[in-house]
């Protein structure tokens, strides 16, 4: 019996990468990573899986040579495993015309775009599809709890990806979501990230009228209402039926009516007909719009609208969205992967909304590309403004000033050293308070690091 074909994935612990490295072993291939930073939940997916993980990019992890090569897109030039892939001449590839060419040309691809909520429309997309009995195909830039997997081949002919708008490769820099060419689209909604790789807004709109341009007249785009960014790129041409999404309103194709203040709860509307109400475990006006999209895409594929509102009460949420890792004492302990301050602000209104008048306590590190670079610096305060408490983390490699950003908002501090975060929130958490830790990192540990410190407090 011959032996599989061996991919080394470099990057292997991103979450697009570590999907990918799931897949290829589905589809049996021999698979081995390589990476710098080496953190849960991808790492602990890798393992369970079996995957070979090497932490550190060196040119011996390439010994013996593997037959492909899949290039994550956080590699460069100068990086030692790059260095020897071309030395050498082995055969590489980017990891989105990996996935075309070897899982999605053949499928109904269900795209999900957008600067927020991709991870947990994704989500939702398959998991209705999955409890409707059409066994999808997914790629997830998270775990989904009711998979405990961020990524399949599934046997049904529909394939849901996360399709993420950040440049494909050091030697492709178009938009990974070009190569997907989807049937169904999602656009979320629209504004400034990214700011290493795109200079402007404008920039970014180009490159989702790219994705528009590939989806069929036979296929659907599904966008929010009054979102001015997806507005003026659906006016640069559009050839697809669209449909639009929105709380509260008449106008919209998929509507939602919020029955409890945290989004616990809403009635769902299509074109003006009550299709039913929805009682789940998510909170926020933002999972609800979130729902929205994956009923309209769902409905596409052939879901029956009721019967996926259904699919809606059994989802059980995402790993480091909002997840409650752990409660001591009397505190709560959530991980929660926003890093922009639209994401930031709209998971603390989900919490207060859920959680009343009770204490939060805001533990953040601005880790992303365009939070280091300062983009979004003036609106971080604001961000933080429902928390009670908000602790800071400056990193070194930070190229703005924290502080002068901040300004004199009486409710936040920053610190240079994450275990005096840790003893902080050791010495002001109370019975009842809410602690969340928002990072798209590892955070140095701080969520264990904190818990411990709970513990031992006595």
């Amino acid at each position: 019996m011959s032996q599989p074909k061996h991919i080394h994935i470099l990057g292997v612990c991103g979450t697009f990468m570590g999907g990918l490295a799931v897949l290829a072993q589905q589809l049996g291939y021999r698979v081995s990573g390589s990476d710098q930073n080496v953190y849960p939940p991808m790492s602990t997916q890798l393992q369970s899986q079996g995957i070979r993980l090497m932490e550190g990019y060196r040119a011996e992890n390439l010994d013996p040579a593997p037959d492909l090569v899949v290039v994550g897109n956080a590699m460069s030039r100068g990086n030692a495993e790059v260095e020897a892939v071309l030395e050498r001449g082995l055969p590489y590839v980017s990891g989105p015309q990996w996935l075309y060419e070897h899982v999605l040309k053949d499928r109904w691809v269900l795209a999900v775009a957008g600067t927020h909520g991709k991870t947990t429309t994704t989500s939702l997309l398959a998991w209705i599809l999955e409890d409707c009995g059409y066994d999808p195909g997914f790629l997830v830039g998270g775990i989904p709890q009711n998979f405990g997997l961020s990524a399949r081949l599934g046997s049904g002919p529909h394939f849901v990806v996360e399709a993420d708008e950040y440049d494909t490769a050091f030697f492709d820099k178009r938009s990974k979501f070009v190569h997907y060419r989807p049937r169904t689209a999602v656009l979320n909604n629209l504004e400034y990230d990214h700011a290493d790789i795109f200079p402007d807004l404008t920039d970014i709109q180009r490159q989702f009228h790219h994705l528009v341009r590939t989806v069929p007249g036979n296929g659907l785009l599904i966008a929010p209402q009054n979102d001015a960014a997806l507005d003026e790129t659906l006016a640069m041409g559009c050839w697809t039926p669209v449909q639009r999404t929105a709380l509260n309103s008449g106008e919209s194709d998929w509507s939602a009516q919020l029955l409890s203040e945290d989004g616990g709860k809403f009635a769902v509307s299509l074109r003006g007909r009550p299709l039913g109400e929805v009682a789940w475990s998510m909170v926020g006006r933002h999972n609800v719009m979130n729902a929205l999209s994956a009923l309209a895409a769902a409905s596409h594929a052939g879901v029956e609208p009721e019967r996926a509102l259904q699919a809606l009460a059994r989802f059980q949420g995402i790993k480091r969205r909002l997840e409650l890792r752990a409660q001591v004492d009397g505190v709560s302990l959530y991980d929660d992967f926003a890093h922009h301050p639209t994401a930031v602000r709209a998971t603390l209104e989900a919490l207060r909304a859920r959680v009343g008048k009770d204490r939060i306590i805001a533990v953040l590190e601005p880790r992303s590309n365009t939070m280091r670079l300062g983009v979004h610096g003036a609106a971080l305060g604001e961000s933080l403004r429902t928390a009670d408490r908000a602790l800071l983390y400056r990193p070194q490699a930070l190229a703005w000033d924290l502080s002068s950003a901040v300004g004199a908002a009486d409710n936040i501090e920053i610190y240079d050293d994450i275990d005096a975060m840790v003893r902080h929130v050791c010495l002001e958490a109370k019975p009842g308070d809410h602690v969340i830790f928002m990072s798209n990192g590892g955070f140095g540990g701080i969520h264990g690091k904190a818990e411990q410190a709970l513990r031992e407090r006595g």
